[in-house]
């Protein structure tokens, strides 16, 4: 499935529909460059979940978790991880594997652990199509 998005809304929005159809146990990979909207696209699937509070990329804690949704909402920016292992020691299989939703940004550098079923979307930017123009890819 292909989706173009010419504002940040129209991502957000694009996003919100996922998390209206998200499912426990769901795993949804976000890969593409800085800037493509991947916390944008997060962002519209936590209010797509009834999540109300703010939503940053957790870059620095690897992990960011919501509660306050239909389901919870697990947040992952693994752009830090050096190797899969350390996963391990941050226990992404009880987040993988659980009774919520989980998101991996970057999801590209973990590969070898992801679910076999869990949803790729690729976000990408064409300068020729204006500087909002984002291509969103559900592989």
């Amino acid at each position: 499935m292909l989706f173009e998005s010419n504002s940040a809304k129209e991502t957000f929005d694009f996003g919100l529909e996922l998390g209206k159809k998200a499912v426990p146990g769901q795993v949804i990979c976000l890969d593409g460059d800085l800037g493509t909207g991947k916390t944008v696209l997060t962002k519209g699937i936590a209010a797509g979940l009834g999540i109300t509070e703010p939503v940053v990329s957790p870059t620095f804690t690897i992990v960011q978790i919501y509660e306050q949704g239909r389901i919870p909402l697990y947040h992952f920016d693994v752009y830090r991880i050096d190797d899969p292992d350390e996963m391990e020691e941050i226990g992404y299989r009880e987040y993988f594997y659980g009774n919520g939703l989980t998101i991996v940004e970057w999801s590209g550098l973990i590969e070898d652990i992801l679910p076999r079923d869990a949803m790729r979307i690729r976000l990408s930017k064409d300068a020729s199509k204006g500087f909002d123009y984002r291509r969103i890819e559900c592989l």
